[in-house]
């Protein structure tokens, strides 16, 4: 049950009739007509704006308008009063019966109330991490993986066809570095002393790839020259790398679906067909661009390349995909991996890069526009970054990456529950500051604990009713008297409740699953006010001593609380609270 769809279509009905009727001129477009929660609650129980957005096109004075839909929404049982406000917005009161009604469909059916069943959406990939094969995941990566696994578990739930995948960049000079700094440890493996030089890869997680080394190859590489050892040592440091990265992403609880090789590309024509695609369609040729901006004449040597014409599709400027020496740009490779991610048969794709790619956008939306005709929509997020602290001060580099935190030290000391919702309590384009000391402090200030807190808080009255007779089951309280349910605060908490398909819908539209953090901060919010005012007055308790039926029905408005929370916390990753200790 989403009251709010139910509630606009009502409106939409109304203006439809309203256009039969010849109240309202026809041909209106309707789509911008939204229902939403009035920002204030003493004004009602939604409000819509079609009054506003229908006036100009209609030639209508707002609360003309807003009058006529007023008379007509009245007359729905449904609809309580409806009354015009300001310039012509219109806010309605609904029924007090709907809000037992809201209550008995989460009860009825726990596990899909708000979620759209499979198969009606789209195929969609999400591709997120796509770390370089080079050492541990870091914390960068570690929001990038969270928000990813996030959105993917917010889109199944919203009924789209999700598929996860992790891109491995292993085509490139960093994979060459990798294997230099692992020949290092292997030569260190045989007593030797490795020789760490500016440029290479300095972690001790190197370590036991150079014993592994020894243990494969014993000392038949010593002696041999960079050209004849580096392809395999390079391709036995990236298998080490992966298996580490796969280790930190099930620590965190992520599982990719599709792990796609960057190297793979290289040799079998998919680059150069990619490029004649584009090349088919006039949008690639032989030139020489502009200077970059801030650069001088004395600075620039202009140098004829092969460009992609991304400027017919959007970007800023063409790009090169092939370099005047004749080997492809790190661009090329990456145009090639998006068309096979179009020929997979994909609606839309989603890239998760770290803020550091910004200047990436605009061309990859470009190659996925000119190589799909338009057809696939690819929506880049941009993660910012994470700034780690501890007993007040910034959080010291791990000795075992060399350069950075790694994702295992946070997970290993904050746990993965923690991790995972402090990592969703921001917008993704927005920096995080993640302190050891507040993600683990007990208070409201602390949305973790605070949604975790009314999680462990409902389970506790359902086992208390449970203990006094009470049928907790679901289906039972779906029959309690929730009529009864009258006190503002309950019915507060009940309109809450209603708003979580309408935050499914606008979340998974707008791929932001961080709506989905917040909007349970408020729920629990409203669970807690309620819990407050039952130690003042003995009514609003959850528990009713000696009273089963008034007991059922309010145990009922704490328990579709609960289904909330589980599949809120479901989509970010997080496990709910049974208890708190």
């Amino acid at each position: 049950m989403n009251i709010f769809a139910d509630i606009r279509a009502l409106v939409i009905r109304a203006l439809t009739d309203l256009t039969e009727a010849g109240q309202l001129p026809g041909n209106l477009d309707f789509s911008a007509v939204a229902v939403e929660p009035p920002r204030d609650p003493a004004h009602g129980d939604m409000a819509t704006n079609a009054a506003m957005v229908l006036a100009k096109p209609a030639g209508m004075k707002p609360r003309e308008i807003a009058d006529l839909l007023a008379a007509r929404l009245t007359g729905d049982p449904r609809v309580a009063s409806a009354e015009v406000a300001g310039p012509g917005f219109l806010n309605l009161r609904l029924a007090p019966g709907i809000w037992a009604e809201v209550l008995r469909a989460a009860l009825s059916a726990p596990a899909d109330y708000g979620r759209v069943p499979p198969g009606q959406g789209q195929r969609i990939n999400v591709e997120f991490v796509s770390a370089n094969p080079t050492g541990p995941m870091h914390v960068g990566h570690m929001r990038g993986a969270v928000f990813g696994d996030a959105l993917a578990n917010l889109l199944q739930f919203a009924g789209e066809d999700v598929t996860r995948e992790y891109y491995i960049n292993d085509g490139g000079a960093q994979v060459d570095v990798l294997a230099r700094s692992a020949y290092e440890r292997y030569r260190e493996a045989h007593g030797l002393e490795p020789q760490i030089v500016e440029g290479l890869y300095p972690g001790d997680y190197l370590i036991p790839v150079g014993e592994a080394l020894k243990a494969r190859y014993g000392d038949s590489l010593l002696d041999r020259p960079e050209s004849e050892w580096l392809a395999e040592v390079r391709d036995f440091g990236t298998e080490a790398m992966m298996q580490m990265i796969r280790g930190d992403l099930e620590l965190l609880g992520v599982t990719m679906d599709v792990y796609s090789s960057e190297k793979a590309l290289y040799g079998t024509g998919r680059i150069e067909s990619a490029i004649d695609r584009l090349r088919s369609e006039g949008l690639i040729y032989e030139g020489v661009l502009e200077p970059p901006k801030g650069k001088t004449p004395e600075d620039w040597e202009p140098r004829e390349q092969t460009l992609f014409r991304s400027t017919a599709h959007g970007d800023d400027v063409d790009r090169p995909v092939k370099k005047s020496d004749g080997s492809w740009t790190y661009f090329a490779p990456d145009i090639a991996y998006h068309w096979d991610k179009i020929d997979r048969g994909f609606d839309q794709l989603i890239d998760i890069f770290g803020a550091d790619h910004g200047g990436y956008v605009k061309r990859m939306q470009a190659a996925v526009s000119a190589l799909s005709n338009g057809r696939v929509p690819l929506d880049v997020k941009l993660i910012q970054l994470v700034k780690l602290f501890k007993n007040g001060e910034p959080f010291k580099m791990s000795k075992r990456a060399g350069t950075f935190v790694t994702l295992r030290d946070v997970v290993e000391q904050a746990g993965r529950d923690v991790t995972r919702f402090h990592m969703l309590t921001r917008k993704n384009d927005a920096a995080l500051d993640f302190d050891f000391d507040k993600v683990l402090e007990q208070s409201k200030d602390n949305p973790v604990w605070y949604v975790q807190y009314a999680s462990a808080r409902i389970n506790s009255v359902l086992r208390r009713a449970g203990e006094m007779g009470a049928d907790i089951s679901d289906a039972a309280l779906a029959q309690a008297d929730l009529g009864s349910l009258d006190h503002p605060a309950q019915q507060a908490l009940a309109r809450r409740i209603s708003e979580w398909p309408r935050i499914v819908e606008i979340a998974a539209r707008a791929h932001e699953p961080h709506r989905i953090a917040f909007f349970l901060y408020d729920l629990a919010s409203d669970l807690h006010a309620l819990w407050n005012r039952g130690n003042d007055e003995v009514t609003l308790r959850f528990v009713q001593d000696g009273d089963i039926a008034a007991t059922s029905a309010k145990i009922a408005l704490a328990r579709a609380v609960g289904v909330v929370i589980s599949a809120g916390l479901g989509i970010l990753g997080v496990t709910p609270a049974k208890e708190m200790r």
